[in-house]
């Protein structure tokens, strides 16, 4: 390992890698930073993980994992607070950050931002000390408001603060080929400052399990029916898709249940999440309440059997920069159904390792499901390729070897310029 690579340090403003999952905040990006992280730090990475200070009892710097702290950051009121109201509150994570640094005499060779308030962040810090950064967006705002519109509630400068980062980064990272696609026409990065790096799964936590197995495990009918929606409950997520089209279904002589996993508390709490009641009424509206089953919030651990108890997991948000939870059901073997957007039409294959409709269209999922549902022959096949797909593909030691070797060649070019200058 070279030298020069082995100090880094993380930002992610409001995904903690510490943090709870299945909330309006916590989902794929959070994964993406606690996964991250353990990869490099097997490979001897030290890793600092930077995070917004959301409660006043947490301990500045929690030494995680080995060669993994995460540093909470002052900035603005030490409460949880939507991510949407973050970005006033940046100047203050910054002063707070190189303060840190200054204080404790840390010195890293690079900086990986995730999010744009934290490229903002970065490209302050690589002004101020001379580090270089790449970034992870997650999410490009110019996507969300033409999916959203009105209610995108980020400020209206974010695609400026975004073309900013982007300009000001050593590489940026896509994490599909629509990603890139969406840097490149949007954004106007320059093709070669781009590097592909998808997300991953973890093959410790996700692999196949009998679906008799785990079924019984979370004491389910063996024999029913079963789609699967698991993930943070917002509208984006397109939930109710799954809810209407679960009206039309066919029955074929047998109900089919839909069990929703997701949410801000273990048991489902309208009052905690507004679109748990909304979803809710749906199903009532569908005359399908009782096959719909909120599942609320579950521990990590668990998440393996709720994938493996499924006939098909189904995801069809409006929109998707790439979307975890499709690996993670392919790799426990279950088929799966996803919107053809973003990520989740280059990680699932239609027609091979499960299918791909539009979104918000919930007669073209109903027909979908309808045609896969009770044939067991075609989900074991699709869940064998799945398997295959996954492993071959997507596993968080395949992304950690690309992303170090983006590092090695990001520290190289800052060393080379350094040299160049110096000379």
């Amino acid at each position: 390992m070279n030298e020069l690579t082995q100090s880094v340090a993380f930002i992610s403003e409001h995904a903690s890698p510490l943090a709870d999952l299945g909330g309006v905040d916590t989902g794929g990006q959070n994964v993406y930073v606690a996964q991250l992280a353990k990869g490099l730090a097997n490979e001897n990475y030290r890793i600092d993980v930077y995070t917004r200070l959301e409660d006043a009892a947490t301990p500045q710097v929690v030494d995680w994992l080995p060669n993994i702290r995460v540093i909470h950051v002052p900035a603005g009121p030490p409460r949880v607070l939507p991510k949407e109201e973050l970005w006033q509150y940046m100047p203050e994570f910054r002063e707070n950050m190189l303060a840190f640094i200054a204080d404790q005499g840390l010195e890293y060779q690079l900086i990986h931002a995730n999010f744009f308030m934290s490229g903002w962040v970065a490209a302050e810090i690589k002004r101020a000390l001379n580090i270089p950064f790449t970034v992870t967006f997650h999410a490009l705002g110019y996507i969300r408001r033409l999916h959203q519109g009105n209610n995108d509630k980020f400020p209206e400068e974010r695609v400026a603060i975004e073309q900013q980062v982007a300009a000001a980064a050593d590489s940026v990272i896509a994490e599909c080929p629509q990603d890139r696609e969406d840097l490149i026409m949007h954004y106007q990065v320059p093709p070669e400052k781009i590097t592909m790096i998808p997300c991953g799964f973890s093959q410790e936590e996700f692999y196949p399990i009998k679906k008799k197995e785990a079924r019984q495990k979370l004491q389910m009918d063996p024999d029913e029916p079963m789609l699967l929606q698991l993930g943070r409950m917002v509208p984006r997520k397109g939930v109710d898709n799954v809810v209407k089209a679960l009206g039309r279904l066919k029955r074929g002589g047998k109900n089919v249940r839909l069990v929703i996993v997701g949410g801000e508390s273990d048991q489902p709490d309208p009052q905690q999440c507004p679109e748990t009641n909304r979803l809710f009424r749906i199903a009532q509206e569908n005359g399908i309440a009782g096959q719909v089953h909120f599942a609320g919030r579950k521990q990590r651990e668990m998440l393996k059997y709720y994938y493996a108890a499924a006939d098909l997991f189904i995801t069809t948000p409006w929109y998707e920069p790439f979307g975890i939870t499709p690996l993670e059901a392919m790799a426990c073997g279950t088929p799966v159904i996803g919107a053809n957007v973003g990520g989740i039409k280059y990680s699932v294959l239609d027609g091979e390792t499960g299918a791909l409709v539009s979104p918000d269209n919930p007669a073209e999922l109903a027909d979908k499901v309808n045609e896969l549902i009770f044939d067991a022959g075609k989900l074991e096949q699709f869940g064998l390729n799945a398997i295959d797909r996954v492993n071959n593909y997507f596993t968080w030691a395949q992304v950690t070897r690309k992303m170090s070797r983006l590092y090695q060649r990001i520290v190289d070019a800052a060393l080379e310029s350094k040299l160049m200058k110096a000379g």
